[in-house]
């Protein structure tokens, strides 16, 4: 929901983003009993759900997911840069802030082998054909960014409103101390890196396993997971849906475009396709890195999934996150948007012929044209809007639109 169904509704129907993550703010108690049942601290969203409770039955590909906190997380930033709704952010996204980054500082553990960095162990990050492992890359990257945005937040509330402030405090509990270790937890957090290979390690051991025989593999035993035991796949280098180029996306600002490619290279040959939520993502960076073909190739793959009946399986119900995905492979995939630390910049592919669409930002709504080798930004509805078009600055004005190539 929050990664891909939730950016669509941020910049078409922020009414309807804010209901979503308050609809994770009545389910929160449930989490604080779902971190509870699992001995931590904090609270820990469930991976699959109905009613706030934990439905998966199988914990290696479910529970151990600890990474939806983060996503909720990273949801809650995402909507309060874009729309700039602070009173969300007082009312109910800073305690679930404040939750989550609890139940990673007590997730994870200041590691002597390695010198002392904040490590997470026994998790399972987005790609489930790998499970219970060893600081998954994806993992650390984005339980960093909830844990310095928690900070950040509490901070801010403390400084802005002591009223917001005290309230949190007595929802939560929160202890002095507490978002100093967060902060020391983020600085130190532990990111793998192969220097021989200069990428990330999806986890600790993932380079170390024996690669996927993918030339032998028929067409008839995708996907994997209905033709293979799962401790079969788990043994070798196979991804089911996209992780380090997931983190890639959702925290770009954090890679070197070098290392997105090696990443990308690296990855893209071992990933099956097998999840509806890959395609979309795989798109985007292969848009950023410059491979045009291959990147509208997934595109176009995701927005068949359901018209074409691509995993065979519709007859069951459509697949929204993949729905989701197909507009960020539009808008930040083909239009390049970047939106990190409430800075909008847009890279467009120098190869689309037609492209349009708007976004609502801090009520304002933007509209992008792109058609013959001209994009045009125009503010449709506001007073100014400051954007970017590569390292361009652009100040916008009502009605007047402004060109470039």
């Amino acid at each position: 929901m929050e990664m891909y169904v939730l950016p669509f509704l941020i910049y078409t129907s922020p009414r309807l983003a804010r209901n979503i993550l308050q609809y994770r703010y009545s389910i929160l108690d449930k989490a604080r009993e779902r971190a509870r049942a699992v001995n931590q601290k904090g609270a820990l969203f469930p991976w699959r759900t109905i009613n706030g409770e934990e439905a998966s039955a199988y914990y290696a590909a479910g529970t151990a997911q600890y990474h939806i906190n983060a996503a909720i997380a990273h949801g809650i930033i995402k909507y309060v840069d874009v729309t700039g709704d602070q009173d969300f952010l007082h009312e109910w996204g800073a305690e679930i802030l404040v939750e989550t980054a609890r139940l990673w500082f007590d997730l994870g553990f200041f590691s002597v082998r390695q010198n002392g960095h904040f490590c997470i162990h026994r998790v399972t990050g987005p790609d489930e054909y790998t499970t219970v492992v060893n600081n998954n890359a994806y993992t650390n990257f984005m339980a960093r960014e909830n844990l310095r945005f928690a900070a950040d937040a509490v901070d801010k509330i403390q400084a802005s409103s002591e009223k917001h402030y005290h309230t949190l405090v007595l929802k939560t509990e929160l202890k002095p101390g507490e978002v100093s270790d967060w902060r020391r937890a983020a600085e130190q957090m532990y990111i793998p890196f192969d220097s021989r290979l200069q990428i990330h390690p999806q986890d600790d051991q993932f380079l170390n396993l024996e690669p996927w025989d993918f030339q032998n593999t028929p067409l008839d035993k995708y996907p994997l997971l209905l033709n293979f035991h799962p401790l079969v796949i788990y043994r070798h280098q196979v991804i089911k849906q996209a992780d380090i180029v997931l983190a890639m996306f959702l925290l770009g600002h954090e890679f070197t475009l070098e290392q997105k490619k090696r990443n990308f290279d690296y990855y893209d040959e071992l990933t099956t396709g097998d999840s509806s939520l890959s395609a979309c993502i795989q798109s985007i960076i292969a848009f950023e890195v410059g491979y045009d073909e291959r990147a509208l190739n997934y595109l176009i793959n995701a927005l068949l999934m359901d018209l074409a009946d691509v995993g065979g399986n519709v007859k069951n119900g459509c697949h929204i996150a993949s729905m989701g995905g197909t507009w960020m492979g539009v808008v930040y995939g083909v239009a390049g948007l970047r939106d990190y630390g409430r800075q909008l910049t847009f890279y467009p592919n120098k190869k689309v012929q037609f492209l349009q669409f708007h976004l609502t930002v801090r009520g304002q709504i933007l509209a992008v044209e792109i058609k013959e080798g001209r994009v045009t930004y125009r503010l449709e509805q506001g007073e100014k809007l400051t954007i970017y078009h590569r390292d361009e600055q652009l100040d916008l004005q009502p009605r007047e639109p402004v060109h470039r190539s």
